[in-house]
């Protein structure tokens, strides 16, 4: 498999001056991630204050009853929070490892046929794990507002998924883009591999309702984007099947994404209805075996597809 071991990114991290140590790598992706790139969020934190109140203590802080307005401000959250990480990376690379910020996996040739190939398999991927519960009769539609969901819903769906495109692109780029290829050019493919995939799952150590199941599909996860990433060379493809992924999940079938719920309505709303262990219960379905059968098998199909990778 020529495509992991010479992996296009990794020639790419090779053209700065200088490959970042892995002591260093890892407490910067901890940094960015779970503490400078929350920062951005603060602002409109503050703004939503001043208009709206403090915040109520529920999940999304603030409750909007037009979904348009939820969606609206749950992508100016996601984005402001997430946007600051493109910022503490490309400037790392940029002046540490003295490299252009498109060697993390952003050369322009082909780009938009990654991208949207990237979305439609995010999710054709996590429609398949819905599809596993339904064939087991674990999940049943949701009697919940309906001006929150359908077609009412659809003006909050879009808005918030360019926050999706954000944040699952400032996730890709810190672990897939930069801690893959450096620690895996520095060191060894696989240690690239597993030390992205580690970090990415522990990122998510703080959140709600956390399963060991859960912890291990944020691996596997981590893994399979990997894998993709290493095949295609590049971060487009990987960056919107994780935006795809988080949208379709909370803002399609309404469950929760990670344990959080983000706001902007749902055009189908779904619930759980089967032991947490499948379904996944208030994390959502990462944290369910339906996923991890999932995730295992979009693993075997990177790993075993006989045909050229896609350029």
């Amino acid at each position: 498999m020529d495509w992991f071991s010479q992996s296009h990114l990794f020639e790419l991290a090779r053209r700065g001056k200088r490959l970042t140590n892995i002591l260093l790598v890892i407490p910067i992706s901890f940094l960015t991630i779970m503490f400078f790139g929350q920062l951005g969020g603060i602002p409109v934190f503050i703004i939503m204050a001043i208009l709206y109140g403090p915040p109520t203590g529920t999940e999304p802080p603030w409750y909007f009853p037009s979904p348009l307005l939820s969606g609206f401000w749950a992508a100016a959250i996601l984005v402001s929070s997430f946007f600051l990480m493109y910022v503490i990376i490309g400037l790392w690379v940029i002046l540490f490892e003295k490299r252009p910020f498109w060697t993390l996996g952003y050369e322009r040739k082909n780009a938009l046929k990654k991208y949207l190939r990237g979305f439609l398999l995010g999710m054709m991927v996590f429609s398949a794990a819905v599809g596993i519960l339904a064939a087991f009769h674990f999940v049943g539609f949701e009697n919940s507002d309906p001006s929150q969901r359908g077609f009412a819903a659809l003006g909050g769906v879009l808005f918030i998924l360019i926050g999706w495109i954000v944040q699952g692109g400032a996730e890709e780029l810190v672990a897939r883009g930069w801690i893959l290829p450096v620690v895996g050019a520095r060191y060894r493919p696989w240690i690239g591999l597993v030390v992205s995939a580690l970090c990415f799952s522990a990122w998510h150590g703080l959140n709600a309702h956390l399963s060991v199941i859960a912890v291990i599909n944020l691996a596997l996860f981590g893994i399979f984007a990997a894998l993709y990433a290493m095949r295609e060379g590049s971060l487009w493809g990987i960056s919107a099947l994780h935006s795809a992924w988080n949208w379709v999940q909370g803002n399609f079938f309404g469950f929760a994404v990670s344990g959080s719920s983000f706001g902007g309505g749902t055009l189908i709303d779904l619930v759980e209805k089967g032991p947490d262990w499948m379904t996944g219960g208030l994390f959502g379905p990462e944290g369910g075996l339906a996923v991890t059968l999932v995730l295992v098998v979009g693993i075997g199909i990177i790993l075993f597809w006989k045909s050229k990778p896609a350029t």
